[in-house]
Parts: C-alpha cells; structure tokens; sequence
C-alpha cells in the first residue's frame, strides 16, 4: 500500500501487510478488508517535563482511494450506524492485484461520536 495510509501501527500491521503483499506477488485471490483511520495512530513529542502530546496523523481516504456507491448499516449499541466502503488496489509486479476495502463512519447521517468510530487506528 501507500505510506500515506495510516492502517497500521507495529509488528501485527506489518505481518499483515506482508500477508497481503505476498498473496497478490503470488496470484492468490483474496479481498482484504479494514477501517478507514482519517486520523491514523499518532506521532508521540514528549516535552521537556516528560509528558507525551499525541498527534494525529490525518489523511483524506478521496486523494488515495474510489468511493464506492453503496452504505450498509450496522447496529451499534441499538443505535444504526451507516457505514461506506472505500476501494484501494494493491498491484504486483508480477501482474497480481488485490483489492482492498476500507469501511468509513464518517457518514452524513451519523451521529458525530458514531461518525468518529472509525477515525483512529486504535480508539
């Protein structure tokens, strides 16, 4: 993928990613399928007196991705929350592709909090 599509943060994201390159470097068909993280993990600053700020790594899923013409819904706490997919392809250099779906919360219809369920890596 893109280092500009924050989807992971350490080893299980990595082994991951490394799962997905390899089956699309062999021709394996599979669909991968994750959450779209507009605010990604975070870059940790500590400050002089040794407290940690956190910024967000944000990124807009249009200038990376296809939005795709469909929403489903999900409860959520008996609340419905609506969420889009976003399409993403990874292509190998031996010709491979896989696709990618990333699932969005940030819907119109939804409430702000349920609009943030998929905004950070790890809520």
């Amino acid at each position: 993928m893109s280092d500009d599509i924050h989807t992971y943060s350490g080893g299980l994201g990595v082994l991951a990613g490394d799962t997905l390159r390899a089956s699309v470097d062999l021709n394996i068909p599979m669909v991968a399928i994750t959450l779209v993280s507009r605010k990604g993990y975070f870059r940790q600053e500590l400050t002089q007196d040794g407290r940690q700020l956190e910024h967000p790594q944000e990124w807009n899923p249009s200038e990376l991705m296809e939005a795709l013409p469909t929403e489903v819904q999900v409860k959520i706490q008996n609340r419905n929350v609506k969420i889009r997919p976003w399409f993403h392809k990874i292509e190998s250099i031996t010709g491979g592709e896989l696709p990618i779906l990333f699932l969005d919360t940030d819907v119109e219809d939804n409430t702000e909090e349920d609009r943030e369920i998929t905004s950070f890596l790890y809520g």
